[in-house]
């Protein structure tokens, strides 16, 4: 299958597009450990047609050439890789650019040409071999891959004698040495932990060796399970062994793309991080101190950074970089697991679907009650539901939700996949992901963290508003309504926050987004109220349309626009102003909620225009004091917590 390397290569594409390369239609140059008869590295160099591979060594041969040409450089690899066994020796010499060449390392001394010392960048005319590899080591290239054994890379300050690779120790180099733009770790340990967040520092991408070879590992847990399901089938002669093994068999191609999804969302879970890293810098210390409270994590065995190194990072604006996330990501799912599988959360009778979703089309349309049985179903539905948490919303959310709340980790999943199936974000993510290298990635993760506000917002409201929350009974009360207020959000909403839904739609559309797609992301800010404008609409027996028509209109007429907005600008530094903004945001809302409701408990019918002006005129000195109030904020600028605290307490007033 080459299913480590087809993993691998996920991630690699995944750092190309966010630097506007498409690596399936663009050609890029490329040095690696390795050679074609390995799996990793000789799979990896056939993924594009538009690999340079510049040079190369193995534990055999050194392998140079400095201008290749894509396409007739290709078809040697695939004739090497053919081959029962090969060696960088095979390769045919003519097909090499000029100064190229294939050079023992056993050899005490090579001569080089002027083409493979521009390459190299070393000036003498002959160059040992371990000059040689390190020089390709730091070669200026677009891609490092990584499919051999050893480690190449360490940091500065790191003694070899630290590495534990006595083999290696003339070849490695320090992490800011390394001067390709991209790194992929087909192999394991190719570069220390160190040596990767000193390359990352430097400006590199990368993630770590057990992100980008994860899907090795994964393809072997999702074998084992299918043969779990199938061979109870074959002892109670259900099914034959000879049917068992052909449907193994048929099954490969969508084994391996259920298994590269997963390298999909892992490298979009750490680049949404990456992009709020520096700003997030204090939830990720936060979530660090509170796994090492616990015993869960030692951050001197991971690597991660002291308590004064991140205030020396907050000073220069730097946050923690994509291998210290991958850290992070990983113990966060190994934290939320464990819970899950102490809950009751894999016996949801929603939850089930992530069950059938694990397996194979021709297993779920075969063997549906045996996937029902299935002896680990419990440890898979725990699994699905993790990665789909910890991938979609940060290794932050569970442990903030449950201060934030006081709910339990299994109670913050639940609610969670009720928010994001109520809100149909399957199908909201799949449009933005289709738009890989047709428009910036940026773009991409913008939508992709837009998303997940809503998302945290709404899983908020359901464990603060369900003292009893089942996910399918969550979905069946709320799921229609939220369709329906979907469609009318640009109807629906007025003044200040009609402004910035145009205004937002209009910049992601000119940005390269289509159309229907603009209009949905830029909408989602506003159905932040859309599971309070549903159940405003059932308790009031009015129209979600209507309901939502008087919601927004409530909120223009008082200023609430404007100071939600002020809210949701100020800035954070540590966990409790974060829980202090939260605060104050849902207080806003819930008295949005309890005018909206006033408004059409106490007018008749009419626009909702007219209903607002009715109780507006009905509220008399009340709403006076607040616009006076909310004058004087605006007038001031208010922009600190203690302005729009009192702001909040103002206009709760109003509300009674």
């Amino acid at each position: 299958m080459g299913i480590t390397a087809r993993g691998g290569w996920e991630c690699v594409k995944r750092h190309f597009r966010e630097l506007g390369i498409d690596t399936q239609k663009m050609d890029f140059t490329v040095v690696g450990v390795g050679d074609m008869s390995g799996d990793v590295f000789g799979n990896g160099m056939l993924l594009s047609r538009h690999i340079r591979l510049q040079a190369a060594f193995d534990h055999r041969h050194i392998f140079i050439d400095p201008d290749p040409d894509p396409a007739a450089s290709f078809a040697e690899r695939a004739r090497l890789f053919a081959l029962p066994r090969s060696s960088w020796d095979d390769y045919d010499r003519r097909k090499l650019s000029r100064g190229g060449g294939i050079f023992a390392r056993t050899a005490k001394s090579i001569a080089l040409p002027a083409e493979a010392r521009a390459l190299l960048g070393l000036e003498a005319a002959s160059a040992t071999p371990n000059e040689i590899m390190r020089a390709i080591l730091r070669a200026p290239v677009d891609l490092l891959w990584n499919g051999g054994i050893g480690t190449y890379v360490k940091a500065q300050d790191e003694r070899d004698a630290e590495v534990g690779d006595r083999a290696n120790d003339a070849l490695r180099i320090n992490g800011r040495e390394l001067r390709a733009k991209v790194v992929g770790e087909g192999g394991n340990l190719g570069l220390t932990q160190r040596g990767r967040v000193e390359y990352a520092l430097a400006g590199g991408r990368l993630n770590t060796d057990f992100i980008d070879n994860s899907a090795g590992v994964n393809t072997s847990d999702v074998e084992v399970n299918i043969k779990i399901l199938l061979n109870p089938l074959v002892a109670e002669r259900k099914l034959s062994h000879g049917d068992r093994n052909r449907l193994l068999s048929r099954q490969t191609s969508e084994v391996a793309s259920l298994v590269l999804r997963n390298n999909y969302l892992q490298s979009q879970a750490l680049s949404t991080l990456e992009a709020q890293s520096a700003a997030r810098l204090p939830e990720f210390q936060h979530l660090i101190r509170s796994l090492e409270r616990s015993g869960e994590l030692s951050r001197a065995l991971e690597f991660l950074p002291s308590d004064d190194e991140l205030a020396e990072r907050r000073k220069s604006g730097v946050g923690l970089t994509r291998p210290e996330l991958a850290i992070l990501l990983a113990y966060s799912k190994i934290w939320l697991n464990n819970h899950l599988l102490a809950s009751d959360v894999p016996e949801d009778p929603y939850l089930s679907a992530e069950l059938e979703r694990y397996f194979p089309a021709p297993v779920r349309e075969r063997f549906p009650r045996a996937i029902a049985r299935h002896r680990l179903r419990r440890e898979i539905i725990a699994t699905a539901t993790t990665n789909s948490v910890v991938n979609r919303m940060g290794p932050t959310f569970v442990p903030r939700a449950q201060e934030d709340t006081g709910a339990g980790p299994a109670q913050v999943a639940r609610a969670y996949s009720a928010a994001r199936e109520i809100f149909a974000m399957r199908a909201l993510w799949e449009h933005i992901e289709a738009l890989d290298n047709k428009v910036p990635a940026g773009l991409q993760y913008e939508g992709s963290f837009q998303t997940s506000r809503l998302l945290r917002h709404a899983t908020y409201w359901l464990l603060t508003s369900r003292s009893s929350l089942q996910v399918d009974a969550a979905v069946g009360e709320f799921r229609a309504g939220v369709r329906a207020l979907e469609a009318e959000i640009p109807q629906a909403l007025a003044g200040a926050e009609l402004t910035r839904f145009e205004e937002s739609r209009a910049r992601l559309a000119a940005s390269g987004m289509p159309p229907p797609l603009a209009s949905r992301v830029a909408s989602l800010e506003a159905l932040n109220a859309a599971l309070d404008i549903v159940e405003i609409s059932a308790a009031h027996r009015v129209s979600v349309s209507e309901t939502a028509r008087v919601y927004f209109e409530v909120g223009t007429r008082i200023g609430f626009d404007w100071l939600r907005a002020r809210i949701e600008k100020l800035a954070v530094d540590g966990p409790w102003q974060a829980i202090a903004r939260t605060g104050l945001r849902d207080a806003a809302l819930r008295v949005q909620r309890r005018l909206s409701e006033r408004v059409l408990a106490r007018t008749g019918r009419g626009s909702a225009e007219a209903r607002v002006s009715a109780w507006a005129e009905s509220a008399g000195k009340d709403l006076a004091l607040w616009q006076r109030t909310l004058a004087d904020m605006r007038a001031a600028g208010a922009g600190d917590f203690a302005t729009l605290t009192v702001g909040v307490e103002s206009v709760r007033r109003l509300a009674g």
